[in-house]
């Protein structure tokens, strides 16, 4: 099995739609209750490519002639204000089944390497307080650090959540 990082193109639209409906639907790892539509995912990928920030998938050949995405990455702005232009936030997802392997170590460090030769100074991650510790863990590994953690501030599946604010220089 061969595994790589990639730009996203159209035709991954549609795992990409499914490997997050997963996570909203069935765990408290994303804020979002209602899975986003293949059109949805198009629509924020031309919004990502229209500000120059990268979206990228993890691919698998699975030993066989056609690829299939494993996981997905991409940053977009932080906030809306000019004086935030620089800063971005973080998005990582691997499809279930595939965490523990290394593909989220790579397939972040090369989101945040392209971000990084794109022009951003700082990467913020927003990270659910409870159901994504491989999460925390993954981005702690790649060099995020605690900047904040906001208490009980959202409801999802009958649980209160939390989230924690990572950050990352990417000027080092």
């Amino acid at each position: 099995m061969t595994e790589r990082v990639r730009p996203l193109d159209g035709q991954d639209l549609e795992a990409v739609a499914s490997i997050y409906a997963h996570y909203v639907t069935a765990s408290t790892a994303t804020f979002e209750t209602v899975p986003m539509t293949t059109q949805d995912w198009a629509e924020k990928a031309e919004d990502i490519a229209r500000r120059g920030w990268p979206f990228l998938v993890a691919v698998t050949d699975d030993d066989g002639p056609s690829e299939r995405v494993i996981g997905f990455a991409y940053t977009t702005f932080w906030r809306a204000r000019p004086a935030y232009d620089l800063t971005v936030e973080e998005t990582i997802y691997l499809e279930p089944g595939e965490t523990g392997r290394g593909v989220g170590t790579a397939l972040l460090t090369a989101v945040l390497d392209a971000t990084r030769a794109a022009g951003a100074r700082q990467a913020i991650a927003v990270v659910s307080d409870r159901g994504a510790e491989g999460s925390l863990a993954l981005h702690r590994k790649v060099g995020f650090a605690e900047a904040g953690h906001l208490k009980a501030i959202g409801e999802k599946l009958g649980v209160r959540l939390g989230t924690y604010l990572l950050q990352k220089s990417l000027e080092d």
